[in-house]
């Protein structure tokens, strides 16, 4: 009966391990194309990459947390028609170094530092998910550089102090490796509301680990721990908010909340769509060229 069980065991584990190469290396194909659309320029915060595609009005798109210039340039891909879209990764993820500070602020002016160096003088920023964080942080230090700030399932700031500071929120940083993260990933749509295909985006994670325990600590804590510093209330420019009622990730009720406290903001509220927004493309759409006037 051991020799039985070990057997199939040893089969169990031979399959899985199969399933994993094949989904790593269809990963590592799929990210090998952005890779190839890929620019670095140094800053004085360290080295960052980036993908610059399309014309028209000029899109910064600030990924979330697992993401990088490939998914920071996905959220726009359909829209380099109508847009130039700036997409580049953060710190600690693919092709971007990780600050000797690599605080929200040093992360805003990296992105300032980039859009000198392409000799762009404002744009509109667009946050999903933690990347809101820098995004919000973006308009609030730099409105001279803002045309329009634009929140996309993104997360926001308390409005009072928490009761405790948070110091870590995001994946335990054991299993934000490759192989941890796909076995895993079947929980996916349970936990997150998130298709276990999703695993397939965020993969190679030997790109990604740094920026996202980098974002678990900081850019998921910073908006609470220090809230006074990102009231919206603030913001000078006009805002767009999008965000489904069963995001999963990103809390809805602040989106609400934020919504009626920003002086000049347009809430597009769905009904379902997780934090991917799934299923609302066409009003999405017809909101965000309402926002940036193109017909």
């Amino acid at each position: 009966m051991i020799k039985i069980i070990s057997g199939i065991l040893v089969v169990v584990a031979v399959v899985l391990v199969v399933k994993f190469n094949l989904e790593l290396k269809k990963a590592s194909e799929r990210f090998e194309t952005y890779q190839n659309k890929a620019e670095t320029v140094e800053t004085s915060y360290g080295k960052i990459t980036y993908i610059d595609e399309g014309v028209g009005e000029v899109i910064l798109s600030c990924h979330g947390i697992c993401g990088g210039y490939d998914q920071a340039y996905d959220t726009l891909s359909d829209k380099t028609d109508t847009y130039r879209v700036i997409a580049p990764s953060r710190f600690g993820y693919p092709g971007s170094d990780v600050a000797t500070n690599p605080s929200i602020d040093s992360q805003v002016e990296t992105f300032v530092e980039l859009l000198d160096a392409l000799n762009i003088d404002k744009v509109y920023v667009l946050g999903t998910s933690a990347g809101g964080a820098v995004a919000i942080k973006f308009a609030l230090l730099h409105p001279e550089r803002t045309k329009g700030l634009i929140l996309y399932c993104s997360g926001y700031p308390a409005t009072e102090k928490p009761a405790n500071e948070a110091t870590y929120v995001g994946p335990p940083a054991a299993i934000c490796y490759d192989f941890p993260m796909w076995f895993f990933s079947p929980l996916f749509e349970p936990l997150m509301g998130m298709d276990s295909d999703t695993i397939g985006l965020i993969m190679p994670l030997s790109e990604r680990h740094d920026g996202i325990v980098l974002d678990a600590k900081i850019a998921n804590t910073d908006m609470d721990n220090h809230y006074e510093e990102y009231d919206m209330s603030k913001v000078s420019v006009p805002v767009l908010i999008a965000h489904a009622e069963d995001d999963k990730l990103a809390d809805y009720s602040k989106a609400a909340l934020w919504s009626e406290k920003i002086p000049n903001c347009t809430f597009v509220s769905c009904k379902t769509g997780g934090h991917l927004m799934t299923g609302n493309s066409v009003k999405i759409d017809e909101a965000f060229n309402r926002f940036i006037h193109v017909d």
